[in-house]
């Protein structure tokens, strides 16, 4: 069907799209979780209220992360470039990234094995790893793709990646990695606020809000420094979009603030971030008032606006070249061929539907609050 229907064109739109809907869905549903992990030491205080705590998300933490799996498996059969650079570039994060998601299942499965508190609190401390470190490497590296990554073709289209890991610990990254802390802390403390009672809830609220206000600043100001320092990326010359993938056939140019130039063009652009900010503000100001169901909502919205701010700011580009501009790659020269896009997306339109209707019935069987009393009454309780 979609072979039928779509035009190549066309077809590279979609999986734009569906690209960013894939990793919106991941922060989204994994990313309250990982902001539970980061919150795990600050909102519980002894080993009853830490075993609440993990109960939370212990059901849904593993069938969260199928959404990191389809999102690397997007990229690599729909963008098979962005794949090999990304990968080969970030190695070094991402086996950072990798060990700390390991810590996650060995936390989570062998904390209740043994009951000594020395432990009980190693793994605790694994868990916060594995929440802290995936999410700050996230948005750093968000930050290196926004301001380009040093990467080059040969004439064979073999990627050649030239920085390293500590040149992409930049002072932006860095600032991009806390907006990601600050805003899944934010979704984590939203879903605490939902699924516990009593002094978690309220330390979960407590530390929620402080990270909204720090989301909503950051995010701002990493704003003002695309706007005003960071450099940006402008193809010079129309493109044939529906042209066979070849990144080395276009004009690029780089300057600071020009990512910003599109919003100038077209300032309907600024209602996504603004929606960002709001939602976030919004989730904040529920949080006091009790409606944390809508507060949790909100906060999802602000994960969505924030990440959908990055790839309209960048479109059609998705992966800049900080070195050699001329060869970034861009959404109609890194795609792979119209068969293969068009075979995906059959698939995807049988199976996401799927995936869907499962994870909804499966929050709807474990919807209620998790108390000390339900974790006492379940074998299955970390």
């Amino acid at each position: 069907m979609s072979l039928e229907f779509f035009d190549y064109t066309t077809l590279r739109i979609i999986w734009w799209v569906l690209l960013g809907v894939l990793l919106i869905s991941f922060a989204v549903m994994d990313g309250f979780d990982l902001g539970v992990g980061i919150l795990l030491p600050w909102v519980a205080k002894n080993d009853k209220e830490r075993r609440v705590t993990l109960n939370t998300i212990g059901p849904v933490w593993e069938g969260n992360q199928v959404w990191f799996i389809l999102g690397g498996g997007a990229i690599f059969a729909a963008w098979p470039a962005l794949y090999a650079v990304s990968f080969s570039g970030f190695y070094f994060a991402m086996l950072l990234v990798l060990l700390a998601l390991i810590l996650r299942p060995v936390g989570f499965k062998y904390r209740s094995k043994v009951t000594h508190a020395g432990w009980r609190k190693a793994a605790d401390g694994a868990l916060f790893l594995g929440g802290f470190v995936p999410t700050l490497l996230f948005g750093v590296a968000v930050g290196n793709v926004i301001q380009g990554v040093p990467f080059h073709f040969d004439d064979t289209l073999r990627a050649y990646y030239t920085g390293s890991l500590l040149g992409l610990l930049n002072p932006f990254a860095l600032l991009c990695g806390l907006v990601s802390v600050a805003m899944l802390t934010l979704h984590g403390g939203t879903y605490l606020a939902v699924k516990t009672e009593g002094a978690i809830q309220m330390r979960s609220i407590r530390y929620a809000r402080i990270a909204g206000l720090l989301f909503i600043l950051l995010f701002i100001l990493g704003g003002y420094w695309m706007a005003h320092g960071i450099q940006g990326y402008h193809l010079n010359a129309a493109m044939l979009t529906d042209a066979a993938s070849n990144p080395l056939h276009k004009s690029v140019s780089a300057a600071a603030g020009e990512w910003f130039n599109r919003y100038k063009a077209y300032p309907l652009f600024y209602a996504v971030p603004a929606a960002g900010l709001i939602s976030a503000l919004l989730a904040v100001l529920l949080l006091s008032t009790g409606f944390h169901r809508t507060a949790w909502v909100s906060s999802a919205l602000a994960v969505s606006a924030a990440i959908a701010t990055v790839g309209m700011t960048m479109f059609p580009f998705i992966l800049p070249s900080s070195t050699h501009p001329d060869m970034s790659l861009m959404v109609w020269d890194a795609s792979s061929s119209k068969l293969t896009l068009g075979i995906m997306l059959l698939a995807a339109a049988i199976f996401v539907p799927l995936i869907l209707v499962y994870t909804s019935w499966v929050y709807y069987i474990l919807r209620g609050k998790v108390t000390s009393s339900t974790i006492e009454s379940s074998k299955d309780a970390y």
